[in-house]
């Protein structure tokens, strides 16, 4: 393996509810498409919209791959915007998924904190890709849902220390294609990528001294 390429992995959900077909996991298909250049090694999954497959798929990801990186992509129908989730939550799972289950503690993670917060920051990304001039909406919450969004992004926060990151998208055609989505989250990724790279140099540099 190329020690110089950096690993990605990047998730969408399947289909629930009333979505037959998931906007994040077109998206994610569109953004695998178009990659993240030579550099980065990105690897894409499609999630069951079920808490226990999240709960053994999430660290197998992170096992498997040791990835720099893992981003979630999840739909909201109240979305108009692409969102970047700034954390998640613990408590509060009373929703039930695809198979009709939700967790007894609706908890993610028993004697975990309320809340995690991303490493990544999350008011620079969105800045950045704001200035870019994508043509695409971006926005930031505090609020992933408390439903297997929310659910899968503090399992993977709580596994990753923080390296996680959550981004909410419309659903298709509301107002953006899924090439819109795919363009949007590979801008939105590269700068987490870049945003990520700097902080770890400074952390070098401080221990260097």
């Amino acid at each position: 393996m190329d020690n110089h390429k950096r690993t990605v992995v990047v998730t969408g959900f399947g289909p629930f509810g009333e979505h037959s077909v998931n906007a994040s996991w077109v998206a994610v298909q569109e953004l695998k498409k178009l990659g993240l250049g030579n550099e980065v090694e990105l690897h894409v999954y499609e999630v069951p919209v079920e808490y226990q497959t999240v709960q053994t798929l999430v660290p197998s990801l992170w096992k498997q791959y040791h990835p720099q990186l893992v981003v979630h992509v999840g739909l909201s129908g109240m979305a108009t915007t692409v969102t970047l989730e700034k954390c998640g939550h613990n408590n509060g799972y009373k929703g039930l998924d695809n198979c009709s289950f939700c967790p007894g503690s609706q908890c993610c993670v028993e004697g975990g904190p309320d809340c995690i917060d991303s490493v990544i920051d999350m008011d620079s990304v969105c800045k950045r890709v704001a200035a870019s001039g994508l043509g695409v909406a971006v926005s930031v919450s505090k609020d992933a849902g408390r439903y297997l969004c929310d659910f899968t992004y503090y399992t993977s926060l709580y596994l990753s220390h923080g390296r996680s990151a959550f981004i909410h998208v419309p659903p298709l055609g509301k107002p953006y294609t899924g090439e819109d989505l795919g363009r949007a989250l590979q801008a939105i990724v590269r700068e987490m990528l870049d945003i990520q790279e700097q902080s770890e140099v400074k952390i070098n540099c401080q221990h260097a001294h």
